[in-house]
């Protein structure tokens, strides 16, 4: 492969990068205009969705992290890495 072709792949791959960021900032930009457009209640059900969701991926972050744990190891350590969070954001 010449340089000149290597230049042009590195070049798209930019470009897919710059394209990707920029879907990624709007789709963001869109998501803040609903999340204004909330009343309070739904605010508070979708913060109670995120944070169940937060901990189902982190739940299996420490399944594969763990693979021989139960089901009540796993919750254990999940309860372990919340308190660490907590802690931290006492610190500040």
């Amino acid at each position: 492969m010449s340089n000149t072709e290597i230049a042009a792949l590195g070049s798209r791959a930019g470009s897919a990068d710059a394209h990707i960021q920029r879907l990624a900032e709007e789709l963001y930009r869109e998501r803040v205009v609903e999340a204004r457009a909330m009343p309070p209640e739904e605010k508070l059900l979708a913060g109670e969705e995120l944070f169940d969701y937060a901990c189902a991926i982190t739940l299996a972050g420490i399944r594969n992290q763990f693979p021989g744990a139960s089901e009540a190891e796993c919750l254990r350590i999940l309860e372990e890495r919340l308190e660490l969070r907590e802690r931290m954001e006492k610190r500040g």
